[in-house]
């Protein structure tokens, strides 16, 4: 009889294993009655069109309100959108976060007034504000960020009505999402053995990382096979959202979707491009990396299928998430006493869900930004790679956490432009505190494997990433339909690129692009790279100065959106307008492949 691991239904996860949503509300029942609260602030929201150039009184009131609304909202999405991601299935789940969008669209279509207003007070009276009412002082960062986008604010009804399209615009997105992760259902697969082996979403990527040849083919082509089957609708999906960011971009006055995504949080688009042309003059490491993991196989051709498998044989160890829980303690010592307590906290007060069970999304996330904490969402699966991802969110979280308690409500919260470096930062520290503690030359190869692995998906991998979102979207801009077809063929030749001509690139790998939910997030995955670059830098510099270097990273950490992100970062000694960190970071990765074909030898 073939064995099968079943994946558990939520009903039966430990509760010490899922996060503790009575934090936010203790029942749902509360939930309810902050929704009938919440229902109501549109028209305390709406009492204040029309008012904002009154009086100093007036607009430091409309800011406080705009606050109270900011802290209320981060709390009852947070809650409905955890509630639903631990089961996308759950009807029940899926209808409270429909509601909260519905509230939340309301109130931000009652709040459309507000920039209109604002652009159209002069420059003197709100200096005479300022020095009428000193405490509207603290919010003229945020005035000066809205009066910079001065240009592409539209009519108060303009306003109003783009306010209102935002639910009918999320829909591609939250249609693909239910597609991915609920519907979309993948055939089981036998191994040599007779075992049955359930693929999922969740499940891929450690298969991937079998060493099981033949097991991982199968698996691959299942998972592919099934993506190909219905890359027409995946297509017509994404060419649906990029078609209303352009319509957004357009009746903003912006040139491209890009440049309309990146002014939100006032980073340069040339930051995009010398991205993309720092990593494709380091794209001979990467084919020198693919050629040294060919090697070490020992296989005839590298395909697909042969990326994520160690290529360091019988050093593949089981990581517990105790265990895991503990190297985190440990790697993020040098950050100092308080930032360990508070990762300690959230370890023994269940401020993560740890498991995968059915329906719950796929991946991991930090959900930060309401009080009284963060909350992590993981798919741990006690290998090397899930201490990785432990690290990785909790550097989110942390710095969600940091800039929370240091920075007013206005401030608290930290653009997505520096949202990847305190995450992978922590696992630089990891990384880092593991290879001081080896001398073996196996396990020194198993780790420095690992930290590859990190420059090829994270670095590498996230820019090709962004190069395919700036081609789609460049030619739906054009006015070309993204049909599967064009989508596979641009998808294809990219891998073929990177990977270079060592790397067989299968057929199958075309219709990757349909399972990548980052290309809903709107030029969100460039910043893997850029973060990953700054992190390197950060880490190194942090493990080399000692406290100077720690003192100016946890400035960084609880500055949140108080500067423009390229500012903040340049606080912990960085400045990302630069190809410094990274070709630093790639001119490392050279020299780990370096050291990999030492210790291989």
């Amino acid at each position: 009889m073939a064995n099968e691991k079943r994946i558990p239904k939520r009903s039966e996860v430990p509760v010490e294993e899922t996060w503790r949503l009575e934090d936010l509300y203790e029942t749902p029942e509360k939930w309810e009655e902050e929704a009938a609260r919440l229902a109501a602030l549109p028209a305390e929201i709406s009492a204040f069109a029309g008012h904002l150039a009154d009086d100093a009184a007036t607009l430091l009131a409309w800011f406080r309100k705009n606050d109270e609304v900011s802290m209320a909202l981060n709390r009852f999405f947070g809650y409905a959108m955890k509630m639903a991601d631990t089961d996308l299935g759950n009807n029940t789940h899926q209808a409270r976060k429909g509601k909260a969008m519905g509230i939340m669209v309301a109130i931000e279509s009652a709040a459309s007034f507000a920039d209109p207003e604002l652009m159209a007070i002069p420059a003197e009276t709100f200096e005479a504000f300022y020095a009428a009412e000193p405490a509207l002082e603290q919010y003229r960062r945020a005035i000066d960020e809205t009066l910079r986008h001065r240009a592409h604010v539209l009519s108060p009804a303009e306003e109003k009505l783009l306010a209102a399209a935002g639910e009918m615009a999320e829909g591609p997105s939250n249609i693909g999402g239910i597609f991915r992760n609920t519907d979309l259902k993948f055939p089981d697969v036998i191994d040599k053995d007779g075992n049955a082996h359930q693929v999922t979403q969740g499940s891929f990527i450690p298969y991937m990382e079998s060493n099981d040849r033949d097991l991982r083919r199968r698996v691959f082509e299942s998972f592919y096979h099934t993506w190909a089957s219905h890359e027409s609708l995946s297509a017509t999906i994404l060419n649906a959202h990029i078609k209303q960011l352009s319509f957004f971009a357009n009746a903003r006055g912006y040139n491209s979707n890009l440049e309309a995504s990146l002014d939100r949080t006032n980073v340069p688009t040339s930051v995009y491009h010398n991205l993309i042309e720092t990593v494709h003059k380091h794209l001979p490491t990467m084919h020198r990396y693919m050629a040294l993991r060919k090697k070490l196989l020992g296989v005839d051709e590298l395909h697909m299928y042969d990326l994520y498998n160690t290529i360091v044989a019988d050093a593949d160890e089981v990581v517990p998430y105790p265990q895991a829980q503990a190297a985190v303690l440990e790697a993020v010592a040098p950050l100092g006493e308080d930032y360990v307590n508070v990762v300690k906290e959230a370890f023994a007060n269940r401020w993560i869900d740890v498991r995968e069970n059915e329906g719950k999304r796929s991946g991991a996330y930090s959900s930060g930004g309401q009080w009284p904490h963060p909350y992590v969402l993981l798919n741990h699966k006690d290998t090397l790679d899930s201490q990785f991802t432990l690290a990785h969110e909790m550097g989110h979280a942390m710095h969600s956490y940091l800039s929370m308690h240091n920075q007013p409500e206005t401030y608290a919260h930290y653009v997505i432009f520096v949202a990847e470096v305190a995450s992978t930062c922590n696992e630089v520290l990891m990384m880092q505190n593991l290879l001081s503690k080896t001398t073996d030359r196996t396990s020194r190869a198993y780790l420095i494997n690992h930290f590859l692995e990190q420059f090829r998906t994270t670095l590498y991998r996230q820019t090709m990433f962004a190069e395919f979102e700036l081609k789609i979207n460049e030619l739906s801009e054009s006015g070309e339909t993204l049909t599967a077809v064009r989508l596979n063929e641009i998808y294809h030749e990219l891998n073929r690129q990177y990977y270079g001509d060592g790397m067989v690139v299968d057929t199958e790998i075309a219709s990757e692009w349909a399972r990548i939910p980052h290309f809903f997030y709107n030029f969100y995955v460039f910043q893997y790279a850029t973060g990953f670059s700054a992190a390197v830098a950060l880490g190194r510099k942090i493990l080399a100065e000692g406290e100077p270097a720690v003192k100016d990273y946890l400035k960084f950490l609880s500055a949140g959106s108080s500067a423009d992100p390229i500012s903040v970062l340049k606080i912990a000694g960085v400045d990302m307008t630069t190809p410094a960190p990274v070709d630093e970071a790639l001119n490392l990765f050279d020299e780990l492949i370096t050291e990999m074909e030492e210790l291989m030898n």
